[in-house]
């Protein structure tokens, strides 16, 4: 295994990193940007440095300063960065959400958070906050970053807010520096200096386990140690880009948008949609591209459409080297050795295994990669070099299909509370079946786990599968006004229950293998505490017990225990004849009820997300028991459930 080194000779803060990339690397490039007409617009370090400066100076004369918690509500874009930096230039720290994010979610953050100016990216965002003004009495000041007319900042300062447009508080700005610009300039260097590395950044909200959202206080030194390992994992070249495409208020993307200024790149903003990403790339030409899975099982199952399209030779021709092309990479990698070890297994029989087909395979795969593979990796761009797949674990039909085209997968694995990363694949062998290498700055440990909570303290050997716990310089300073909650996930010691489950293997690689902690993350990335729509859908007389699942699924589904006085009761109600109960739980007149049931609670209307909508259910004739499905505390145990009902579970999903 490669030797991990870390860089101490990075600054205490990230704004400083910026200005080191513009003093000595400013005329590359830092943003691109669609303007009006769709046409990318690239700006250098230096100017984008100076746009900086000036907004800095300019939020000053909104009251924010240190210790300022500032929100952005705006999805990715090229005023974004600039805010985010500005805002902590003066020691302060935003509080980001994106576009998608419902009303009152954003309006409880925003009061919870004690924010006083808030950063939006149209109209539309400011409506969702001003509809209930009253949940949100402190705040004072709306910035817009798209322009507002006339009318639309009336209706704003009708409800008593002060409105800024974005381009406007730049002016102001520039004008400011202007009238003394090396002072300006210096004023705003030293500034930089006062900003210690345990200072919050930012304030990121996940989801709690009763549905409140919760504030995870994330400090320049949780970010720069990460990006002092970063070069053992992804490097660059400078002047290459990344594309930006996921939520930017997500811990990766943000991490993701700091390691592009590391490595001296230039960002570039585009949309995930198939058809204007794709011409995006085309025409930035990206070295590598963060995604959350769906975003790569979305593009892999494009290519698969595509080719099914066009039909004939063509298609049976590209599934044909897609089979050659799995069955090489696997073959490859037991020659190599560069295969994930949960037990203990002999490598010179398995290099003796895969040798011969190794070496029958290979000619093959060679003219797989000249007709097919080669004109598939071109759609990603020239210079393209790897795929970066974070916020849930990766499927392996896609981790397969990647390593069959001859593209390589670099898969990680984190939490917003730990910054987020914490492992991650090695670029030039990237193994299947594992997370990679965990990060040298930090310490982990597996140990006995009992209904997710810590049951030991010594860790367990390799390829024993216990819960993962993390200390190290990435941790979180805490959840905002939450020190309870704090202390429930790091103990007196500094470590970090992560609520995962996994092993080390015998080559020393992280594996996860599933999650003792309630929360489920879905292909996109997005996080679902499910307790708060099991207790909804246990509110109906006629729904006993739920357990929400979709872990690394497209969507969510359940399991449903129906109230068996309730069910009987209907079924009398409206004449069903059924011999035994487990009969009346199969009809399909109750399991219409109960969809019907589960629909009209998880909706829109009812306060939930879309994500969180329950889009399969079955129903269960037997009541979950104590010592079976539940445990002492009468809890659900979800790796039980998830073990006992697998082949029901797999007909949902």
């Amino acid at each position: 295994m490669r030797k991990m080194t870390v860089d101490y000779t990075l600054p205490k803060n990230i704004p400083l990193l910026f200005k080191k990339r513009a003093q000595e690397f400013g005329n590359l490039y830092s943003q691109a940007s669609k303007d009006e007409k769709g046409v990318f617009q690239k700006y250098t370090y230096s100017e984008v440095y100076e746009k900086i400066i000036c907004f800095t100076s300019a939020l000053k004369t909104l009251g924010i300063g240190k210790g300022s918690n500032v929100a952005i509500i705006s999805d990715n874009r090229k005023e974004w960065l600039i805010t985010d930096f500005a805002i902590q230039s003066l020691g302060g720290a935003d509080v980001p959400r994106g576009c998608d994010s419902m009303g009152n979610e954003i309006r409880f953050i925003i009061d919870f958070a004690d924010c006083e100016v808030a950063f939006f990216e149209n109209y539309a965002q400011i409506e969702k906050v001003t509809c209930e003004m009253k949940e949100v009495p402190n705040l004072k000041k709306v910035v817009s970053f798209e322009t507002l007319d006339e009318t639309q900042i009336a209706a704003v300062k009708a409800f008593g807010l002060e409105v800024f447009n974005f381009n406007q508080l730049m002016a102001k700005g520039i004008e400011i520096a202007k009238a003394d610009w090396e002072k300006t300039k210096a004023d705003y260097e030293a500034a930089l200096q006062t900003i210690d590395a345990d200072d919050v950044c930012t304030m990121i909200f996940t989801s709690g386990t009763t549905g409140t959202p919760k504030g995870v206080m994330l400090t320049h030194r949780n970010f720069m140690s990460q990006l002092s390992v970063v070069h053992n994992y992804m490097p660059g070249k400078d002047g290459e880009w990344f594309l930006s495409i996921l939520p930017i208020w997500h811990s990766f993307e943000r991490l993701a948008m700091y390691v592009a200024i590391l490595l001296k790149n230039g960002i570039a903003y585009s949309k995930p949609n198939a058809r204007v990403l794709l011409a995006d790339m085309k025409e930035i030409q990206p070295r590598l591209m963060p995604g959350v899975p769906r975003l790569w099982e979305a593009l892999a199952t494009g290519v698969e459409k595509t080719m099914q399209k066009k039909g004939g030779v063509t298609y049976k021709l590209y599934k044909f080297f897609m089979k050659v092309g799995k069955a090489y990479a696997n073959y490859r990698d037991e020659v190599t050795g560069n295969i994930t070890r949960e037990r203990k297994i002999n490598k010179v029989a398995r290099f003796f295994h895969g040798l011969i087909p190794f070496i029958l395979l290979w000619p093959l795969r060679g003219l797989g990669d000249f007709l097919v593979f080669r004109k598939i990796r071109a759609k990603f761009g020239k210079r393209f070099v790897f795929a970066v797949s974070g916020g849930g674990a990766l499927q392996k039909e896609t981790d397969d299909f990647f390593r069959a085209i001859n593209l390589k997968m670099v898969e990680g694995y984190g939490l917003t509370e730990t910054a987020p990363a914490i492992a991650f694949r090695n670029y030039r062998r990237p193994q299947t079946g594992c997370v990679g290498t965990v990060f040298p700055t930090i310490e982990m440990k597996i140990v006995k786990e009992e209904d997710g909570q810590v049951a030991g303290t010594e860790p367990l050997a390799e390829g024993q599968r216990g819960l993962i716990l993390i200390r190290g310089p990435h941790v979180m300073k805490g959840y905002y006004k939450r020190p309870d909650l704090t202390e429930k996930v790091i103990d007196k010691d500094g470590w970090l229950n992560t609520g995962d489950v996994g092993l080390v293997t015998f080559d020393g690689f992280l594996k996860i293998t599933g999650r003792a902690k309630d929360t489920i993350v879905l292909l996109d990335g997005e996080n679902i505490e499910p307790v708060g729509i099991e207790n909804a859908l246990c509110a109906s007389e006629f729904i006993e017990s739920a357990i929400v699942l979709g872990q690394d699924q497209k969507y969510l589904a359940s399991l449903i225990v129906p109230c068996k006085e309730a069910i009987e009761k209907w079924a009398k109600n409206n004449n069903i004849i059924y011999d035994t109960y487990e009969a009346l739980v199969n009809n399909p007149q109750i399991k219409k009820l109960i969809e019907k049931i589960v629909n009209d609670t998880i909706s829109l209307k009812k306060g939930f997300r879309t994500c969180e909508k329950i889009f399969k259910i079955a129903l269960l004739s037997e009541s979950f028991k104590v010592g079976r499905e539940l445990s002492a505390k009468l809890e659900m145990k979800r790796f039980k459930i998830a073990e006992m009902y697998a082949s029901l579970i797999a007909t949902l999903f």
